[in-house]
């Protein structure tokens, strides 16, 4: 299908580096606005740990228009649902390591609007990962609604091998434009584009990272490169301008909440945060019944650390104990004192916000296994059009990305890209000494 939009093309494939993953929307924008990249329909092929599809939570849904004011709003994890709202961001492929299970595996067809009732930016999707932060509504309480097509497909590590037999023509991972899958994928296409406005998610998965590659490994050829290739190439045609962005936590990941707190901590916030869903998932009044109480339950526990940031007395530790869901907040409490004088009470209640449905992913990669994660990536990203920018997060700082591995991370992904895609128009936005584009020449 051809594209409505003029294709740009940078002289170089620009790479925008940087620190915190929120920062890269200024680039899309800028993007945007140079006309590389289209105003509405834009494509995403997204590497991380972490869905980052969130939507913050009392954003009025208007600031989506004001830049500045965005910009400012947005973090880490609820940076992509606003462009979505906006109309820019239309498809989102999430690839996600076989050890970060946030969002059921497969095709997701969702609507992004204006909630009628609180003006803020809510989703009709029921999968556990909108429903455990309230972000849920029906499609007929939303305005000025927009379809976003999410593709969740998981990314098994690659040995040496395995690339061997692919360079040697034995394995599908680059597939020729005419392969007997065409017209599967032509269909898979047809029947996203003559779908409605609404919900979609489609086959069930796990919440819980499995604790090795083994258990990951099913019976289809999910994770694999051919099966990556052929899910990719369904929705990236030749002729689109697309949009690369890699979190180097997709290689190595920590929670870094667990260095924080004791394992008997994460169990009483495991207990205060607990999630429950309805049973009957397609019964609307159930769903809007449970986000109801999860709302609810929330604001509770918000308001509760700020009390106790005010004051932790014994008295105020009681008070706020004895009301309902709140029995573990004594013991937690107790325990948070025992090892520090002054507790971080805004950063516990983070933590909790953590500890609903499943915890954050937590896998320490070796060198071997990041190496094979690159090759996945170098495999699958043979197959598909040249990207028309490409945005890294290092995210180290705030230590999801182990910070002893991500230079080294960092540089074997810019190798990856230059020798698939030439010379790079590097940026590396996260250096304390103001940026300058720079050329990977070796």
């Amino acid at each position: 299908m051809k594209t409505p939009h003029q294709k740009r093309v940078y002289p170089k494939l620009p790479v925008w580096i940087v620190e915190d993953h929120h920062e890269v929307v200024q680039h899309v924008y800028r993007a945007i606005g140079s006309k590389h990249i289209p105003m509405k329909g834009i494509k995403m092929v997204h590497l991380d740990s972490h869905p980052d599809l969130l939507i913050p939570v009392n954003m009025p849904a208007d600031t989506v228009y004001d830049k500045e004011t965005l910009l400012s709003e947005l973090s880490i994890e609820n940076w992509i649902m606003p462009m979505v709202y906006a109309g820019h961001v239309s498809h989102v492929a999430w690839l996600h390591p076989y050890w970060a299970q946030q969002i059921k595996e497969g095709e997701h067809i969702m609507c992004v609007g204006r909630d009628t009732s609180t003006t803020t930016i809510r989703v009709t999707s029921t999968d556990d990962y909108f429903l455990s932060d309230a972000l849920y509504v029906p499609l007929d309480q939303l305005e000025n609604p927009k379809e976003l097509y999410l593709h969740v497909i998981r990314v098994n590590p690659v040995n040496t091998f395995e690339k061997k037999e692919s360079e040697n023509g034995q394995s599908s991972a680059k597939m020729p434009k005419a392969s007997p899958g065409a017209a599967h994928l032509d269909d898979a296409k047809q029947s996203i584009i003559d779908t409605p406005c609404t919900s979609s998610d489609q086959p069930p998965g796990g919440s819980t990272a499995p604790e090795n590659i083994s258990d990951a490994v099913v019976k289809t050829d999910e994770g694999s490169t051919s099966y990556i290739t052929s899910k990719l190439l369904s929705v990236i045609e030749d002729a689109d301008p697309f949009i690369l962005d890699i979190d180097l936590d997709f290689f190595s990941c920590k929670n870094p909440f667990k260095e924080m707190y004791t394992q008997e901590e994460f169990a009483l916030l495991q207990e205060l945060y607990c999630f429950n869903r309805p049973q009957q998932e397609q019964d609307e009044e159930k769903l809007s019944d449970c986000v109801e109480r999860r709302t609810h339950q929330l604001e509770d526990l918000e308001a509760a650390f700020a009390d106790l940031l005010e004051d932790d007395s014994q008295e105020t530790i009681e008070r706020l104990a004895a009301n309902l869901g709140m029995k573990s907040l004594a013991r937690l409490v107790h325990s948070l004192k025992n090892r520090t004088e002054s507790p971080d009470y805004e950063m516990v209640h983070q933590a909790g916000l953590t500890c609903d449905y499943s915890e954050l992913p937590h896998h320490i990669s070796s060198e071997e296994e990041i190496q094979q994660m690159i090759t996945a990536v170098q495999l699958f990203l043979e197959a598909l059009p040249k990207p028309t920018i490409v945005t890294i997060s290092r995210s180290s700082l705030d230590e999801y990305c182990p910070a002893e591995q991500v230079d080294s991370i960092q540089n074997g992904v810019l190798n990856v890209l230059q020798s698939l895609f030439g010379c790079l128009d590097i940026h590396r936005e996260y250096q304390s000494i103001p940026a300058e584009s720079t050329s990977q020449t070796t």
